[in-house]
């Protein structure tokens, strides 16, 4: 998987709180850095699509296991 700067946990924690920790961690990265998200979530999916799209950062990857979802975000 991608290099990343920074990871950010946040495992057990319910929307809207996966995506404002996201946005607060990625806005302390340099453009073309990665943040990895851990969630578990199952909203967090879609949050985060949604999420890229309005910021205009990049979504490098996003899989599931074990009902852990795990995301790579590239700041813009």
């Amino acid at each position: 998987m991608s290099d990343f700067k920074q990871q950010l946990d946040a495992r057990g924690l319910n929307c809207p709180l996966p995506i404002l920790r996201t946005k607060k961690a990625i806005n302390g990265l340099a453009s073309g850095e990665i943040l990895k998200v851990i969630a578990t979530d199952p909203g967090s999916v879609k949050d985060m699509e949604a999420f890229c799209k309005q910021t205009g950062n990049e979504m490098v990857s996003s899989s599931e296991a074990s009902g852990e979802y795990t995301f790579m975000i590239k700041k813009a």
